[in-house]
């Protein structure tokens, strides 16, 4: 029994996706953003590819948008239209109405984090989330900041903290897993074209 708990407790920090106990975090992506944070359009239409990944496999998603009174709504190019976007002030997306969320979802294991700004929302969730035992993914090339320092710097903090780094594609193969899988198809369609580039590769002399 004992070696049974070690080889879970090993897997379990392996950080595979599964697409059973995921949720996507969706972040603030929000119109008065849009001329202010770096690689704006770049992390917007990843993030999309990431939503219309998660219909295609059936992870729900979670959409905040934070004070949009002052900061306007979602921006249309994520896709987001159809979903109920939860309002905050916050720089965490653990407020109440996303925890009861959460909970009506049977409080999924894994998180997988994208939008605005890694520093303060993206770290603030991601920290949230870690203290309540929940497996924190996060799109380095579909989150940001208003500054690349700020974006580089946050993604190694989080790094320290627990959280895994990972890139749009690799969550989309990683929740397949196999090109046998039936949704594979669909999915291939949101790989026709290779992400773009946002600017990562400064990071690996954070490494």
């Amino acid at each position: 029994m004992r070696s049974e708990g070690r080889s879970c407790n090993s897997m379990a920090s392996v950080g595979r996706l599964s697409t059973k106990d995921a949720v996507l975090f969706l972040c603030d992506m929000q119109e008065k953003f849009r001329p202010n944070i770096f690689q704006f359009t770049n992390i917007v239409g990843n993030a999309a590819r990431l939503l219309q990944a998660s219909r295609v496999l059936g992870i729900p998603p979670i959409l905040t948008e934070q004070y949009p009174k002052g900061l306007g709504p979602t921006v249309p190019e994520l896709g987001a239209g159809d979903l109920k976007a939860y309002s905050k002030t916050s720089f965490t997306m653990m407020i109440e109405e996303v925890e009861k969320e959460l909970q009506a979802l049977g409080n999924p294991k894994q998180a997988i984090l994208c939008g605005i700004e890694a520093h303060a929302c993206i770290a603030c969730t991601t920290f949230d989330l870690i203290e309540r035992g929940v497996e924190v993914h996060i799109v380095a090339d579909a989150v940001s900041s208003r500054s690349q320092t700020d974006r580089l710097f946050a993604l190694s903090r989080l790094k320290q903290s627990g959280a895994y780094l990972t890139t749009t594609e690799a969550v989309m193969l990683q929740l397949v897993q196999d090109a046998k899988h039936p949704n594979f198809k669909e999915i291939q369609k949101l790989l026709a074209h290779p992400s773009p580039d946002t600017n990562l590769l400064a990071f690996f002399s954070t490494l």
